[in-house]
């Protein structure tokens, strides 16, 4: 956690902004954890109470300030079998367990994994996102009228052309009012969001859920647990970085995975459903000047406050105002520069992109994307160091002894080219196997060596291996069989 200055700035530098920014997320978040909660099989009100919760207690606890957590469809479709074959009291316990997960995740700092997440896959990832807020808008822009498209339309024009007259009060909360203050006023038949389904009139209370106890129980929820808390944490901590690089700033990605954990605990506890970070809700508020805790923090209780004490007024509020908000967030979201970079960026690159695009979008999944995008950006990474490796070699003026030298990085991928490089037919007195311009990684390449060795000494020549570092030495010394008795027999049988 930053310092106590730290921590109070993150707070209350930028009060008016934060809390403007935190009303439209209120708002934008009412419909959507409606609808995830139709998702998952459950009551309206699991959703938007788990909302509420998430969004404040990560306010406090996590790892990047102005970011919003709140229920999401990512893990709300992780829920529809147990829901549906277990009930609701087994939600709120894989609930709990889920956060208990990523409070460990947190603990033994799994956060740093994100290093292994290439650009390629972040901006796959992003555009992915981008794709799928836009088709969850069209439901509300089919079988409708044309009067739904004229206040769309209308609703965009705002949120666009708005910020020319002022930046005092953000463009989206300015739709809303306008777009539902006509609604009312000229009895316009929309659909709003109280057609998404009813609000809750009352407040969360403290519950255990009502699941026996037993180790078939924990069997039970355990996988669902892991697959939240592993969708979860990978979704948030990617937008961390988005919000990151949309704010010049930095964030704690393990006290990030600790407070969606403790976010996530509490939740289960009060009847609420396993979130995460949003993308869509999280650049809706530093579009709308929110920057700090105080910003979601606010988001959450006005989200509590208006379904509560405004519901009515709420449950007013037109879709096409809200569907307006969505579109430009998925605008604002995707990468129009990676398009247009498809042919100037490596083919590898756009290859990892693309892939991450399509897996995500087809499968709805945001973990099996990312997973194929690392693995894709692994693969090329590793064929493109093994390109860089070479074997040269000089004769002595005797021709009775031959130097190889090994120049790059001998692993699995470039083992064979190693292997290929040596001439096991020729007849040497001596071969010295110069490494001091390599790196030997790993057991295939250790393999490799002892392959190299033990050949031409079977051949007679004696086997030299010099300029070894240190790192390459102790593996060497640890996994080579080539000085150890019967070393070709059990080379061959492994």
């Amino acid at each position: 956690m930053p310092s106590l200055y730290a921590y109070r700035a993150q707070w209350f530098s930028n009060v008016r902004a934060d809390l403007l920014a935190g009303l439209v997320v209120a708002l934008a978040l009412i419909p959507e954890a409606i609808a995830f909660s139709i998702i998952a099989g459950v009551d309206p009100k699991v959703g938007l109470y788990a909302s509420f919760s998430i969004a404040v207690l990560i306010a406090f606890v996590g790892g990047r300030p102005g970011m919003i957590s709140a229920a999401t469809a990512a893990t709300a479709v992780l829920m529809v079998t147990l829901v549906r074959d277990h009930g609701l009291q087994y939600l709120l316990a894989a609930t709990v367990l889920a956060g208990l997960l990523q409070i460990g995740a947190g603990l033994l700092k799994l956060g740093q994994v994100m290093r292994f997440v290439s650009r390629s896959v972040m901006t796959g990832f992003v555009n992915a996102l981008a794709i799928l807020i836009f088709m969850a808008q069209l439901p509300e822009l089919v079988g409708v009228t044309g009067l739904t498209y004229v206040m769309v339309a209308a609703g965009l024009a705002i949120i666009y052309l708005f910020p020319y007259l002022t930046r005092v009060v953000p463009s989206p909360l300015v739709c809303i009012v306008v777009l539902t203050a006509a609604a009312i006023a000229l009895d316009l038949d929309v659909r709003t969001v109280g057609d998404m389904g009813e609000l809750p009139s009352t407040l969360p209370v403290f519950l255990i859920p009502d699941i026996p106890l037993t180790l078939e129980t924990l069997l039970i929820i355990l996988p669902y647990s892991a697959a939240v808390a592993v969708v979860g944490l990978l979704e948030s901590l990617m937008t961390a970085q988005i919000v990151d690089d949309l704010t010049d700033t930095s964030s704690d990605r393990d006290q990030e995975c600790i407070g969606q954990g403790l976010a996530n605990t509490a939740t289960g506890f009060i009847g609420g459903m396993a979130g995460c970070a949003m993308i869509g809700q999280s650049i809706i508020n530093v579009k709308s000047g929110g920057r700090g805790r105080l910003s979601t923090f606010a988001a959450g209780v006005l989200l509590l406050f208006m379904i509560l004490v405004l519901g009515d007024l709420v449950s007013s509020i037109p879709m096409p105002a809200l569907v307006a908000i969505m579109i430009m967030v998925s605008i604002g979201t995707f990468s129009w520069s990676s398009v247009k970079n498809l042919r100037d960026h490596p083919r590898s690159s756009s290859i990892v992109m693309l892939a991450t695009v399509i897996c995500v979008i087809f499968t709805h999944n945001l973990a099996i994307g990312v997973l194929v995008g690392v693995l894709l950006s692994g693969i090329f990474f590793a064929w493109k160091i093994a390109q860089l490796f070479r074997v040269s070699s000089t004769l002595s003026d005797d021709g009775r002894s031959r130097t190889y030298i090994v120049e790059g990085q001998l692993f699995f991928a470039s083992a064979e080219d190693f292997m290929a490089a040596f001439d096991f037919k020729e007849t040497l007195e001596k071969v010295t196997i110069d490494v001091s311009r390599a790196h030997i990684w790993d057991i295939s390449s250790v393999a490799a060596l002892d392959m190299a060795v033990l050949k031409f000494r079977r051949d007679g020549a004696e086997v030299e291996i010099v300029g070894m570092n240190a790192a390459s030495e102790t593996i060497v010394d640890r996994l080579a069989i080539h000085d150890k008795p019967n070393a070709l027999d059990k080379l061959m049988a492994h």
